[in-house]
């Protein structure tokens, strides 16, 4: 049995699955991991898979398949109020796991409301940006391992409000364009390609659909979709966003061992904010006027969405 199938939810024995970490594994991995939570960062413009605070992986591919389990379900806010610095690095001042206030534990809250913040106005940030920024938080598993580790992506405004470019669509148009198929497709059924946009200057994806889930593969996505794991990775905690430093777990690819890398500062953190005159970072619920359509005039069969995609 390799190790991917060895620790899948389908083979945990009983008296393990309510699982907490021992004194004993708490003193052997030096005291902790207090991230639990595996990611993919899009750091750089790179996926790299992250465990317990450390990169044990970077897939050198432009595209990354994957399968959505579960999506937070408003989009979060996040606030640092000094710049990025790799030899002190700090955590978020503020944050919301809903969009519409900040949480409880955010060590100095900007405003009662997010809505009325400073910090979410125009021109706060550089250029004609907002200093308070929107992420999407996803959980996901990879698409040739269904049963392997549920992990946490947490994406940036461009990647889910941003223009369409024909058939490259940033996430909720990809979304809305699943939505209208004749029957609708729900993403959590369907393999998902990941794809670097090469043109943009901050790590920015697009996302298209690539494949239907064989009814075995969606069992098991649907007990992913509500695992402790995956309930996890929708929700920011400090622990998530500060770069904690922590002894990673050993995350196996394609029973490749993983490999130690230098520790990752924020995703967020390290985005270039490029000025813009128009409102590409804002979700489409806060615009007064009529919603660009994010879908083909006519609709049609998943797999003609399929066929449609260049393969680039």
């Amino acid at each position: 049995m390799s190790n991917i199938t060895l620790f899948s939810s389908a083979n945990v024995p009983a008296f393990a699955r309510n699982n907490e970490l021992s004194e004993t594994a708490r003193a052997l991995t030096g005291g902790g991991v207090s991230n639990s939570v595996k990611r993919i960062s899009i750091k750089g413009g790179v996926f790299r898979l992250v465990a317990g605070g450390k990169e044990v992986a970077a897939i050198d591919d432009r595209h990354l398949n994957v399968i959505i389990v579960k999506a937070a379900p408003k989009v979060s806010r996040i606030f640092y109020a000094s710049s990025y610095d790799a030899d002190n690095i700090a955590g978020p001042d503020c944050w919301s796991n809903d969009g519409e206030r900040p949480d409880p534990a955010a060590a100095k809250k900007q405003s009662d409301t997010c809505l009325n913040c400073a910090k979410n106005q125009a021109g706060s940030g550089q250029g004609n940006s907002r200093a308070c920024r929107y992420q999407q938080r996803l959980a996901v598993v990879l698409a040739d391992n269904p049963l392997g580790d549920v992990m946490q992506l947490t994406l940036p405004a461009a990647s889910v409000f941003g223009k369409e470019e024909g058939d490259k669509r940033p996430l909720q148009a990809y979304a809305r364009y699943l939505a209208v198929q004749n029957p609708p497709v729900n993403p959590e059924q369907i393999v998902t390609e990941m794809r670097f946009d090469t043109k943009a200057e901050s790590p920015k994806l697009f996302f298209k659909p690539v494949r239907w889930l064989t009814d075995e593969e969606y069992e098991v996505i649907k007990e992913q979709g509500e695992s402790d794991d995956a309930k996890r990775a929708v929700v920011m905690t400090v622990a998530q966003g500060d770069g904690v430093k922590a002894n990673a777990p050993k995350l196996v690819m394609a029973g490749k061992p993983a490999v130690e890398a230098e520790e990752e500062a924020p995703v967020t953190k390290k985005v270039k904010i490029t000025p813009v005159a128009d409102a590409d970072d804002e979700p489409e619920v806060r615009k007064d006027a009529a919603k660009p359509s994010a879908v083909p005039a006519k609709k049609g069969k998943l797999a003609d969405i399929v066929s449609d995609w260049d393969d680039e």
